[in-house]
């Protein structure tokens, strides 16, 4: 997971802003984008530890929920943890892309 996909310094650069609007867009790039990594490392920390939905429906679910497996389901949790959990790693994921 590469922090420099989610925290973007790119609209700093462009010369029609001013140094105030330049200064504000850094800013914004940067709390923004390390809110989206963060997001990112507890999606992927709870699909490893705890990939259950919720018993009731959840406002504004992270990428990785519609994934998880359904609440009271017990059977599917036992059978699927160890998949949701490889996925998790790089090197098993890129392969089953393909």
């Amino acid at each position: 997971m590469d922090r420099s996909r989610y925290v973007l310094l790119d609209r700093g650069h462009l010369q029609y802003l001013n140094w105030i609007e330049r200064l504000n867009c850094n800013y914004c790039g940067y709390a923004n984008g390390l809110v989206a990594y963060a997001r990112e490392i507890a999606a992927r920390t709870e699909q490893y530890f705890c990939p259950i939905k919720h018993a009731h429906r959840c406002s504004g679910p992270h990428s990785h929920y519609n994934e998880f497996l359904d609440f009271g389901d017990a059977h599917a949790y036992k059978e699927e943890l160890a998949k949701l959990r490889a996925e998790l790693r790089p090197e098993e994921a890129d392969s089953t892309k393909t």
